[in-house]
This record gives structure tokens, sequence and C-alpha cells, in this order.
């Protein structure tokens, strides 16, 4: 019988992978469903839209096109970056020179992979709200970093308080992490909250990284691109991704923008340590960015209405929903005398819906969960009306 146990000495980073919050779920669910359970999940970023008919005839043609074989450009093909420039220039008003402040990655978190690589030595410091999304902790610490958890509170809108970090905190900081609109909570960063990050990050002489995977998914006022505001040039980028915007989320396609710099130094890790976007899915990618944009409103429009019917039916449950028309989430406060772990699991359980407990998001989360509005609006429905059944 020969031991599983391996002889190998695995580096402190392989030693130091915290767990997937998502894949832990995946294993509940999958276990509720395998004992006969007819589990919603609401616990998933999976879109279930499918990208607009022109994205996918672009792409079909694309696979028949005889370059699209052959290795892609390192940067990205330059229609897919010049395409991205159009965007920021029609969609924000933001002026990019394709050649030095764009390059294309295979989604967001190829590319948050590639700054923190580039930013973030041992030691450093890396700041970001808390909620937050969970791969900004895991490469903190599996890059040995320092964690500076900045508390977003309900009395703020889910927005930590900057100027509350003491001068010397800041003067700590490598890299100032943002998310807006935000995975949980789905706040929205207001354009007086994003020029104060410039103003610390140039006084401070920190790089603020935007993570913008869900621009375009907001109804009620326009979003900002932090890449707008004066001074974001010099300490900014901004890493965008077509997964959400464009329902592209296994094609695996985005781009950082911003500071030349950065991308600079990005361009060159990546090189030795990356792979480029299948070149058929940067045609569709490009024919996506240059469209009018009109199938970004249609799915904005659509999780409206469905976040609509989550929200609007928690809340007359008698359940605190956080008021956002950000994102895909519904973020919700546990009832009196649960947290959110204990309603996540009472919920499977006994409801058959699955929700992330805020716990996978940080400390601030641990009385709420968080609910995908990725699934019909029949399904939605039903899953308002197991809650209530439980409540």
């Amino acid at each position: 019988m020969t031991s599983n146990v391996s002889p190998v000495p695995f580096t402190t980073v392989a030693q130091s992978i915290p767990p997937n919050v998502f894949a832990d779920m995946d294993r509940k669910v999958a276990a509720a469903v395998a004992g006969g359970a007819d589990v919603i999940d609401l616990a998933k970023g999976n879109p279930d839209a499918f990208p607009a008919d022109f994205i996918r005839e672009v792409a079909k043609k694309g696979v028949d096109d005889p370059a699209n074989a052959r290795y892609s450009p390192f940067d990205g093909k330059p229609s897919f970056l010049k395409a991205a420039q159009a965007w920021y220039r029609n969609t924000y008003d933001v002026d990019l020179d394709w050649k030095t402040q764009l390059f294309a990655v295979e989604g967001a978190v190829d590319g948050l992979a590639a700054l923190f690589a580039v930013l973030v030595s041992p030691g450093d410091a890396v700041a970001y709200a808390d909620p937050y999304y969970p791969s900004y902790h895991c490469m903190t610490v599996m890059g040995r970093a320092e964690e500076i958890l900045l508390p977003s509170l309900p009395e703020r809108g889910f927005l930590p308080d900057l100027d509350a970090v003491p001068a010397d905190t800041w003067d700590r900081v490598k890299v100032l992490i943002l998310n807006y609109p935000n995975n949980p909570t789905g706040a929205q960063a207001p354009r007086g909250f994003l020029e104060r990050a410039i103003e610390l990050a140039r006084e401070h002489r920190f790089a603020i990284v935007q993570d913008f995977a869900y621009a375009g998914l907001g109804v009620r006022e326009q979003q900002i691109s932090i890449l707008s505001l004066p001074g974001a040039f010099d300490v900014a980028v901004e890493v965008c991704s077509l997964s959400k915007m464009y329902a592209m989320a296994g094609w695996r396609a985005g781009f950082i923008a911003g500071n030349s710099d950065i991308v600079s130094h990005v361009k060159q890790y990546h090189y030795q340590m990356g792979s480029m976007i299948t070149g058929s899915v940067q045609d569709a990618g490009a024919a996506a960015l240059e469209s009018d944009q009109s199938c970004v409103h249609e799915l904005a429009e659509r999780y409206a209405l469905r976040r609509k019917i989550v929200a609007g039916g928690l809340r007359e449950l008698g359940l605190d929903v956080f008021d956002s028309d950000g994102g895909i989430y519904a973020w919700v406060h546990a009832p009196e005398g649960l947290n959110g772990e204990q309603f996540a699991d009472l919920l499977l359980e006994r409801a058959a819906v699955a929700a992330l407990p805020g716990t996978c998001f940080g400390t601030v989360g641990v009385d709420y969960v968080r609910f995908s509005l990725l699934k019909s609006e029949d399904l939605l429905r039903e899953a308002v009306r197991r809650v209530g059944r439980v409540l």
C-alpha cells in the first residue's frame, strides 16, 4: 500500500492557500442534491444569460479564421485593444493609448493575479474594503503581505471611511484594492469617494487597483470609471471583465487599463507567466465592446427586475435588504437571533435554497448572506416563497 503523503517540500505559497469559499459551497449544495433536495442555487455568481447573437456570430467566424489558430500577440490583438480603447472613450469619456495603457487578460482574476505579482512583495500592506471579494484576501495571504481591512458598514452605504484611516497606516499601504460596483454588497462608489482615494494615493504614494468587473450593470445612475477622474492615471489601473457585461464568463476575456508604468510591468510578467485570450474570443469581445451596448443595457434591466423580485420579496418577509442597484446580488441581513452562517445553513436544509454566508467575504458580513440574481425570474420567485415558508 502506497502512502499519499508527498515527500515534496511544497513552497510557502502552496502551503498558505486558503480554502476556496465557492468550492466549499458547491460541495454543500452537491451533498444536498445527492440527498434528494431540489436546490435553487443562489450561491453562485455564474451568469445564466447567453452572449448576444452578434457576439456569437463573430466568435463562430473567428474559429474558421486560420490566423486565430496561431498564437495571439502577447499584448492582445490590436483589434481587441482598440475596441477597449473605443469602449472607454464612448462609455466613460476616457482617452487611452491602446499600445501602452491597455493589456488583454483572461478575465479579471487573471489580471488581479498579475497585478499582485508586480505590485506586492512579502511584508507589503494591501488595503481593501471589508466585505471583500475573496480573491483579494487569498492573493494577499499567498503573497505573504499584510492585510489592512477597511470596515464598510451599513450606515455608510457599505463604503469604507477613507479619512478614518490614520496617515501612518496609509504610508505603509502599497496597494489599495477598490471594487465598485461591489461584490458582495452591490454598493456603488460616488465620484467624491473615488476622488478622495486618488488624493490619498498621490499623497501617500500607493497604487490603486479598481476591480471593475460589474461595469454597466447599474440602473439608477451612471457608473464612474476611476480613470475618468483627475490624477487617476498617475496612480491607478482598472481591471475590466467581459464576463458579466456580455454574459461571456466561460469565454475568459478582459483587460487592464490605466497607468502605463504599471501596465508595462504587468506585460513583462504576463509574457513569462501567463497565456493570451483565444483569438476568436478576442474577435467576439471586440465586436461586443464596439457595439451600441444595448445588450448590456438589456442585461442591466433584467437584473433590475430580478433584484425587485428578490430584494422586494425578502423585504416583504421582514428581512433587511441593502438598497442597491449595482452588481448582480442581494445583500441581506439574517433574521434576529441568527448569524449569516446559521441562516444560510437553515435555508439550505429547510428551504433547499443556497445562499453564501457573509463570512465568505470577511468579518463585517458575519450577520449577512448574499443571494445571487442569476436564475430565472420564476425560480427567484420560488426561492423567495421557500424562504418565506421557513421564516
